[in-house]
């Protein structure tokens, strides 16, 4: 199986991008995984929220094939510990999916479109937290969850 992390938008913040580096070389000895960079909607200024939503929304649906399991990172998903995340990541793996797509949405986050194709959603925290910080937080994860599945000494309970 292949993993993705859809993003809008590039990472301008230097230290999340150098954390976000270190960690999909980590990864890659685990699984194939690529960050999937989704251009940002240019000229906002006289968009509203709605209608900036809605625009990121069409890019990010032309980057989905029909097949994928495409999985939200919502703040209104359902959260888990990295350990039940490691139990879901491998019950998914199995499934027979080519691709597993997880997005992180713009400022505004998703529009209804991309709400009605995802497949599920999951919440990182109850916290509100930069979409940039969700990518770092997130490939983390993606990385502790793959150590625990092989019981590596990176995660302490």
């Amino acid at each position: 199986m292949k993993i993705t992390l859809a993003v809008v938008g590039k990472t301008e913040v230097g230290f999340v991008r150098q954390g976000i580096e270190e960690y999909v070389k980590r990864l890659q000895h685990y699984v194939t995984f690529n960050i999937q960079y989704v251009g940002d909607v240019k000229s906002t200024r006289n968009l509203s929220e709605a209608q900036q939503k809605t625009a990121e929304g069409k890019t990010l649906l032309s980057t989905f094939e029909p097949s994928d399991y495409v999985v939200l990172l919502d703040e209104h998903g359902t959260e888990r510990t990295s350990v039940d995340f490691s139990a879901w990541l491998q019950r998914r793996m199995g499934s027979g999916s080519k691709r597993l797509v997880f997005v992180v949405g713009g400022p505004y986050g998703f529009s209804q479109e991309v709400y009605d194709r995802a497949n599920e959603k999951i919440s990182l925290s109850k916290m509100t937290f930069p979409h940039e910080l969700v990518r770092l937080v997130f490939v983390e994860q993606l990385y502790r969850a793959f150590t625990i599945l092989r019981h590596e000494p990176y995660h302490h309970e």
